[in-house]
Order: C-alpha cells, then structure tokens, then sequence
C-alpha cells in the first residue's frame, strides 16, 4: 500500500491530514511537475555520460596541447619543458614553410573538395532514379572509401608515375610530353586531390542520397505539373531539399582537408613525403606538424602547428556563419 507522501508526490493524494486546506490542487501540481522533469530529463541522464567521456578523451588533449605549444619541448625528453610562452606562435608566424604549408593546404583542399562534393551531387541524382542493379552501384561507390589510404596513394602513385605510368602514357598516346607529377607543384597538388577525390567521392553521394530519398515526392509532382524539367526540379526541389546535408559535407570536407596527410606522405615515396616534396611543394600542415615533432624532435613547435590547424578550422567555420547571417540579413 502507498504511503499518503508517495501519493502525494505522484499528485493522487494532498499532502497533510486534511484536503480542505487547499493542498490537494497542489500535490497534483507538484507531481505533474515532477512528471514533466522525468520525462524532458531522461533524455540528458542518456547523454550525459557520453560528454563525460568526450570531455575527458577530447577536451583534455586540447588542453595539454597547447600547454606543450608554449614550451620548448624535445621528443626524447617529453619531461623536461622549458616555458617559452608564445614564441612558438611568433617564431611560427615568421616561418615561410608554415605560410607554404598553409597555401598548400587551402589549394589542395579547394582543388579535391569542390570537384568531389560536385560528382557525388551528381553521382546520387542518378542513383536516386529508379534503375537495374540500383544496390550493386550503391554498394559499389563505397569501395573506395573502405579501401585504405595507404593501399589508394601506392596506386595512384603507380599510376602517376614519371616514366612508366599510365596518365603520361595515355598523355603520350596524343602527343604530350610527360608530366612530373612529383616533383612540379600544381601537377602533384592535382594527383594528391585526384586521390582524395577517388576515396571520398562516393561516401558524400550516397549521404546526398540518403537525404534526396527523404525528400516528399508530391514536391516533385507539383513541380512536373507546373511543367518543370527535370534540371528545373533538381535545381528548384532537390537542392534546397537536401542543403542541411550539403553544409554538413562541407564541414567534414574542410575538416578532412586541413588534416591531409597519408596520401602527400605516400605520394613523395620515401623522405621526400615527409617535407613534402624537394621544394615542400605539397607539404600540407599536417606534413609541417609531423616534421617538426618526429623528424626534428621539436614537440612544442609541432604543438603549435596541431593548435594552428584548430584555430584555422574555427575561423573557417566562423566565416561561414558570417556569410550565412549576412545572406539571411540581405535576403
């Protein structure tokens, strides 16, 4: 049997001996009160421990990284960190192979996001049709991207190869003269996005897919009534409908683009992928960071290119904000 206090907070009996005092209206209040909390707070008693987790895996190397950033630390001797401040940041600052690296980055980003994201958006419109063998061409644009990035850059290496690859030799076949892909700058920016382009083109189509699925189809209907072509309905109808989904692969391309290092690393075929070519040619900031810490010892510099890259992202993410805000400010 329920004691008169669990009833009461449960709102089926007034706290007190007496229910002519008004207390009974609130009990129940207090319980539909409590009610309301259980439900709205069940959701954050699940999530909470994943932020804890995350906080702990995530939030505490952030913190220990740029506390590495602002001493002079070696590789063999993690223990011992002479404070330096910020002279990382300045002696960073005034060194032309991080504005390289970082022009690197910006190009080969631009060179292999746009083209990538552009087919898949291509690549799910005409998986979206009805079509034969519809699953088998699904399930086939994601082989790249299970293949891995070591096994991806030794083939497009082959294939990019000065002499006896197969791009000069189809460039040979119509009489051009072979390209160094390796060691001239835009020739191998353009191999290394045509990798990442490779991987990633087929994940980011069948995520656009997945959204175009999910558009309602009486939009495409009252479209095609008001005699819109098929170019009209993907422009007017498919587009706006699967732009949460375009923005978010936006954000993982940029991601993935200041943090390209496998393919130039396996590009260069030996030490030369480390600094990015003989020239630091298509040395990316990911290439900077892991020259600075394993190949000169330097953790603290290599600190603060890894803090660099997290601060270029934020401003990155900030300026498409803006420009959203101001968009929606003029429209």
């Amino acid at each position: 049997m329920a004691t008169s206090t669990t009833k009461a907070l449960a709102g089926d009996e007034p706290p007190g001996p007496s229910p002519r005092t008004g207390g009974e209206g609130t009990a129940r209040r207090r319980g539909a009160l409590l009610h309301r909390l259980d439900i709205k707070g069940a959701p954050y008693a699940f999530v909470a421990p994943f932020f804890v987790v995350f906080a702990a895996f995530s939030f505490y190397p952030l913190v220990y990284t740029s506390w590495i950033s602002l001493h002079d630390v070696e590789l063999a001797t993690l223990d011992v960190m002479e404070w330096v401040a910020f002279d990382n940041y300045v002696e960073l600052w005034g060194d032309s192979r991080f504005w390289n690296a970082l022009q690197n980055t910006i190009t080969i980003g631009v060179i292999s996001t746009v083209p990538q994201l552009m087919m898949a958006l291509g690549m799910a419109h005409l998986l979206n049709y009805r079509m034969r063998a519809s699953l088998f061409f699904r399930v086939a644009s994601l082989v790249p991207y299970a293949t891995s990035v070591a096994a991806a850059a030794l083939v497009f290496t082959m294939i990019f190869e000065r002499d006896f690859g197969m791009i000069n030799w189809a460039l040979g076949s119509v009489g051009i003269d072979p390209v160094d892909w390796e060691a001239d700058k835009w020739p191998a920016q353009i191999a290394i996005s045509t990798i990442v382009i490779w991987r990633w083109t087929g994940y980011n189509a069948l995520l656009y897919l997945a959204a175009m699925q999910a558009i309602p189809a009486d939009r495409y209907e009252a479209a095609s009534l008001d005699g819109a072509s098929r170019w009209k309905q993907f422009i007017h109808v498919t587009i706006p409908g699967i732009r949460s989904t375009i923005v978010f692969t936006i954000v993982l391309s940029t991601i993935g683009a200041t943090q390209l290092f496998g393919e130039p690393l396996i590009f260069g075929q030996g030490p030369n992928g480390i600094t990015g070519g003989a020239d630091n040619q298509y040395q990316t900031l990911g290439l900077l960071l892991y020259e600075e810490g394993w190949k000169n010892y330097q953790m603290g510099r290599s600190a603060t290119v890894a803090w660099v890259m997290f601060m270029v992202l934020i401003l990155a993410f900030a300026a498409q904000r803006l420009i959203k805000r101001l968009r929606s400010r003029s429209s």
